[in-house]
């Protein structure tokens, strides 16, 4: 089986793509929650409501930088049996049916168990483009850069409000696009989002023309709305896993009603 998804591999669009002539819509799930063949299927049915790229968070027993929602979906992915291995062999199906690019979220602790060249290697062969790894400090992205490039797969930046007088010296070095953080603390649905996002983005814009996406907290159209006037892109994943939360296996159509809604909010 795994030959036959080799032969008919579709080549995927770099992630820079997807910020030409338009505003993105980057969407996240969990692997593996409620079970890895529904994470293949909604992949896919987001995919053609609208989105832009899909986030496929790895399950790992402490993500630090998860809310309670995500982290609940951790807890369920693993309940099943969720591997690391199991997860490529899903990103292998999905990639033999759609371009769009495809990101990992995962933390140091699952690459390095996994052995960053045998990693970053199996991303290359089933079609991931870039990963973001939120516990690894900027200092310490050479640990792991040189072998992610050399298998094409882009290391995010992440730039928090916090980041401060180091905005313009993480932003010089980014590739695929900045994830930019728009409030402090961790993911989860806020009701209102107080950074000064438009300085932030203005100050990454006078060292890069790397696509800058702002993430955490974003759930409604208005707030897509209000973030893609200043922003290259729109992250949402709370609030997508939420919707998993709910509705479980049967979350495909309610998934797809949602995606359709905030790409069209996009400005």
């Amino acid at each position: 089986m795994s030959n036959i998804i080799e032969a008919n591999k579709i080549k995927a669009n770099k992630i820079s793509e997807i910020f030409v002539d338009q505003k993105a819509f980057i969407a996240f799930l969990t692997a593996g929650d409620p079970s890895l063949d529904k994470t293949e299927e909604f992949i896919l049915a987001m995919d053609a409501a609208g989105a832009d790229l899909i986030e496929i968070g790895i399950p790992f027993s402490d993500p630090i930088a998860e809310g309670p929602v995500i982290e609940a979906a951790n807890e369920r992915a693993l309940s099943v049996f969720t591997t690391t291995d199991k997860i490529f062999d899903m990103v292998a199906r999905v990639r033999s049916q759609t371009a769009m690019p495809l990101v990992f979220l995962t933390y140091m602790n699952p690459v390095f168990v996994y052995g960053v060249e045998r990693f970053f290697s199996a991303c290359q062969k089933n079609g991931i483009n870039g990963i973001i790894i939120p516990d690894l400090p900027f200092e310490e992205k050479g640990e792991i850069l040189s072998v992610a490039q050399a298998h094409d797969v882009d290391v995010i930046t992440l730039i928090a409000p916090t980041s401060e007088d180091r905005i313009q010296m993480l932003a010089k070095q980014a590739t695929g696009f900045i994830y930019l953080v728009s409030s402090l603390g961790v993911t989860g649905v806020r009701s209102e989002i107080k950074t000064d996002l438009g300085a932030i983005i203005e100050d990454i814009r006078k060292v890069t023309d790397t696509p800058v996406a702002v993430g955490f907290g974003i759930a409604t159209p208005e707030q897509a709305t209000t973030i893609s006037q200043l922003a290259d892109g729109v992250i949402v994943g709370s609030a997508i896993v939420r919707i998993i939360a709910e509705h479980g296996a049967a979350s495909t159509g309610p998934l797809s009603d949602y995606v359709r809604k905030m790409k069209a909010a996009l400005v």
